[in-house]
């Protein structure tokens, strides 16, 4: 009996480690995802394509394994309940990030997603009634700083390969999707094991995209993008949902810093980028901001200091 205790003891504190090192596992592989995407979409793959065959491929593998793992019964209202997971953290996310990627470089496209934090914040003050501090504030100002050189830049350039206003402003509303996705579906996630939540929302999303998107994958003869699939969808999600049941939405945001390190290296070795020391600039601002809004206390935070 004692030995059991201690297990569910050293299972209990290992959670927060898997938790991190699982988030930023997924958060490596989608930072890769951006010059990767970008080289499979130069090669005559679209960016609607592209999502479609990231959904579609992923929930097949989605439901091959969840017939390996424990059944859930999920009753009517959270299978209706997915749906919603699935239009924000699915289908808006992926169509505007995979065709924002398709019109803008992969450089900013990834450092755009360092805005999800702000997004986060700005959203819990809305949805859950944080607080926005002094601090907080600050660092809204100083990452929306950075996030409209960026985009300012990129309105001066025709080369894809620096950036696209339109594809900049595309993967931005894709943050603000997916942060809303953590906002208001995180007590859903936490109910489900990975693969009963991945199941639902992977088969809500082709549903939805298939009508719309069927006649034209058809025409396109299929190449070969097993990471897009496998990595960059279907594991990435694995792991992003083991973060979520243990982490809050803001600490599961703050792992998008991987992203732009990761996609700004690869890149540049694959030659599919260009930085410039605007994209500089824009990095530490951004940076600067989201580490401001991170270190900013919390609700909780506040509330526990007032009672003491």
């Amino acid at each position: 009996m004692q030995r059991h205790f201690m297990n569910l003891e050293r299972e209990k504190n290992n959670r927060p480690l898997i938790a991190h090192l699982s988030m930023f596992g997924a958060c490596a592989g989608w930072g890769l995802m951006a010059p990767v995407g970008k080289d499979a979409m130069t090669h005559g793959i679209d960016g609607i394509t592209m999502v479609t065959f990231r959904v579609v491929g992923a929930c097949l593998l989605f439901w091959i394994a969840s017939r390996f793992a424990p059944k859930e019964e999920v009753p009517m209202k959270d299978k209706l309940m997915f749906i919603g997971a699935a239009l924000m953290g699915l289908v808006f996310n992926q169509c505007c990030y995979t065709i924002g990627l398709s019109i803008t470089s992969p450089i900013n496209a990834s450092i755009v997603t360092t805005s999800m934090p702000i997004f986060a914040m700005l959203l819990s003050a809305l949805i859950l009634k944080e607080p926005i501090t002094g601090k907080k504030a600050l660092g809204v100002m100083m990452g929306c700083s950075g996030a409209l050189i960026l985009i300012l830049t990129s309105a001066a350039h025709t080369d894809s390969r620096v950036g696209d206003i339109r594809g900049d402003l595309l993967c931005l509303f894709a943050q603000f999707s997916f942060a809303l996705y953590l906002s208001l579906f995180n007590p859903l996630i936490r109910r489900y094991n990975v693969f009963t939540i991945n199941k639902y929302m992977f088969s809500w999303a082709t549903l939805i995209l298939l009508p719309f998107t069927f006649s034209h994958v058809c025409e396109i003869v299929a190449q070969p993008i097993p990471y897009v699939v496998c990595i960059g969808t279907f594991v990435c999600y694995i792991l992003t949902m083991i973060g979520q049941r243990t982490l809050r939405p803001t600490v599961v945001s703050v792992y998008n810093y991987v992203q732009p390190i990761v996609s700004v290296g690869a890149s540049l070795l694959m030659g599919v980028g260009i930085l410039k020391p605007t994209h500089a600039l824009a990095v530490i601002l951004v940076f600067s901001g989201v580490w401001l809004v991170i270190k900013s206390k919390s609700k909780r935070d506040l509330e526990a200091h007032l009672t003491k």
